[in-house]
């Protein structure tokens, strides 16, 4: 039985569909001593008679539609694959895994849910972690697609800033700040800043950024969590450096400083491994992508970057 081929199961079910070897040759372009050939060749494979003529057609015997059914199945099942496999390549449907840092959690969604109502066969797994983690991830090659705000200093590395990632001075609604016009660090290096732990890349930005002025806080508490940080700035436990996209215009409880030298520009990066194979349904995801960052974010420069992510891939 492992010497049956697809060929030779399409030609007899052809065969027993249409009842004549000419009329199978003429439909599958053969020529009809070859299809004599492939029925022939089955009969030996089978060691049973497949066939029988009565009123000069071409009929299935018992064991010949036992076969017929057979082929039936497994020409549909090859034809399902086909499909599958078509559905792959464009991306259509497949697997992907996808690791972001933290704060870009609160833009990934706008780009993964339509995707993923527009390709409900495409199953994304998503990680999400402070840089340093995410660092480990790329270098043990666990995912297809990263996110970063600085990517890795790493020859292997093809990035693609796609959105910009400003960070802002943030206070409590009713602190004394909020009135005092346009202020700088050395006014409010007094102040209590949550802060990320050090392994988080607005930390990171954040920490160069006063080095490179000389500044030395007085006072800060670290907590792990941008909405934390946003919540305990919120109930006036200090000031903080967030990303703009972790506030929202429903949270009333705080508000954006005027500080010198904010906001702190920063992008996220679509970053991928020069040497890695990325699956199709990763590649869709990108293209998907450039459509929703020119129409809901306007974003056209990061457009432009991915399309030169792509062409770099392929």
């Amino acid at each position: 039985m492992r010497q049956l081929t697809i060929r030779l199961l399409q030609v007899y079910a052809e065969v027993i569909r249409s009842g004549s070897v000419s009329a199978t040759a003429r439909r599958l372009h053969l020529t009809q001593p070859t299809v004599s050939q492939q029925l022939r060749r089955l009969r030996e494979i089978v060691g049973e008679p497949i066939v029988e003529s009565e009123a000069g057609r071409i009929l299935p015997t018992e064991v010949g539609q036992a076969l017929y059914q057979l082929s039936q199945d497994l020409l549909s099942r090859a034809d399902a694959f086909g499909q599958y496999l078509d559905a792959y390549r464009e991306g259509e449907r497949g697997h992907f895994s996808i690791a972001l840092v933290n704060t870009a959690q609160y833009v990934l969604p706008r780009l993964l849910g339509p995707f993923s109502q527009a390709y409900p066969d495409v199953d994304v797994t998503v990680e999400i972690g402070n840089r340093q983690q995410l660092l480990h991830r790329f270098e043990r090659h666990e995912d297809d697609l990263y996110v970063f705000s600085h990517p890795p200093d790493d020859d292997a590395v093809l990035a693609a800033p796609f959105l910009s990632n400003p960070l802002v001075v943030v206070a409590p609604r009713r602190s004394p700040w909020v009135d005092a016009g346009q202020l700088t660090m050395e006014t409010l290096k007094s102040e209590r800043f949550l802060l990320r732990e050090p392994g988080s890349a607005t930390r990171h930005l954040f920490d160069g950024w006063l080095q490179s002025r000389g500044i030395q806080l007085d006072s800060t508490l670290q907590i792990a969590s941008n909405e934390a940080i946003r919540v305990a700035v919120g109930s006036g436990m200090g000031l903080a450096v967030l990303s703009r996209h972790v506030l929202t215009e429903a949270q009333t409880d705080t508000v954006i400083l005027p500080v010198e030298g904010f906001p702190l520009r920063s992008h996220w990066q679509f970053i991928v491994r020069r040497e890695r194979h990325l699956p199709p349904a990763a590649q869709r995801f990108l293209t998907f992508a450039q459509s929703v960052l020119a129409r809901e974010f306007e974003e056209a420069e990061g457009e432009a970057a991915i399309a030169e992510l792509l062409a770099r891939i392929s």
